[in-house]
């Protein structure tokens, strides 16, 4: 059920057992290089599609800052209420929404959240409508002017949540939350990783001073044909801005691809991918 699927820390056993003793060694060798801090705090999840069940699971049921991978969220509050006939999601609430899930636009962003009637009414419904989902979404603020956005928070575990229900559709305008999650953007889970280039991708990116993360969804290919979704989280979060952000920023993200890459890996050998 979803809530056995949003309660605990799945234990990782076969492949998962596997990825995690990878990504330990990876992690180990990143701090020996100085390429990351011992008090790095990380997190990340992988969900099977297609047999329904969690792959891995490291730190998923801790909140993490959400920067603006809680935009999302913001999407899902403004389409319950769509459905429900309260808002209308005309040309221009659709370029809106382009604009805060493709581009990360903080102003499209905050003009939803207005439109919802802000950051309490907008985490009241996400608590009330979905809170059997999602445990720990928190919506607290606007996004500042300067983007430094460090009040909002989730669970990896909600982004899972989040993912497997859109693509079973079961929330409100899944089709067209997929349709703008596809949309061409960076991402830390194809680009740079072992995935083949070309791979279907549904994700959004999350991106401030002390934190790199990403969550979304790919969609591998058999051999024989058949298509293989799964969901994977990768979140990389420092208590203080980086003295060398960029050069930070760069190794963290190669933290989520190397993971992405390990479940990709596994994911072959369990599905017969490509």
């Amino acid at each position: 059920t979803a809530d056995k699927v949003a309660g605990k820390e799945s234990p990782s056993t076969g492949e998962g057992a596997g990825i995690n003793s990878k990504m330990g060694a990876y992690i180990s060798e990143q701090t020996k290089k100085g390429r990351l801090r011992p008090t790095d705090r990380l997190a990340w999840a992988a969900y099977d599609l297609t047999s329904n069940s969690y792959l891995v699971s490291f730190n998923a049921t801790r909140p993490f800052q959400a920067a603006s991978m809680i935009k999302p969220f913001v999407a899902l509050a403004f389409f319950h209420q769509h459905a429900r006939g309260v808002l209308p999601y005309t040309a221009q609430q659709r370029q809106m929404m382009e604009a805060m899930i493709q581009h990360s636009s903080n102003q499209a962003t905050n003009w939803f959240i207005r439109l919802l009637g802000g950051p309490a009414r907008c985490q009241a419904l996400l608590k009330k409508e979905y809170g059997h989902l999602f445990r720990q979404v928190s919506i607290r603020e606007y996004i500042p002017p300067d983007g430094r956005t460090y009040k909002n928070s989730a669970l990896p575990s909600d982004y899972i949540q989040f993912l497997r229900a859109m693509w079973q559709y079961q929330l409100p305008n899944a089709k067209e939350m997929l349709r703008v999650m596809s949309l061409p953007g960076p991402d830390r889970l194809v680009y740079g990783s072992d995935v083949p280039g070309g791979t279907t991708i549904y994700n959004k990116t999350g991106t401030t001073a002390q934190l790199c993360g990403d969550m979304g969804i790919l969609v591998a290919q058999s051999r024989d044909g058949r298509k293989v979704p799964y969901a994977v989280v990768g979140i990389v979060e420092r208590s203080s801005r980086p003295g060398d952000y960029k050069q930070w920023m760069h190794n963290s993200g190669d933290v989520i691809r190397e993971f992405s890459s390990l479940v990709y890996g596994a994911l072959k050998q369990k599905h017969n991918l490509l």
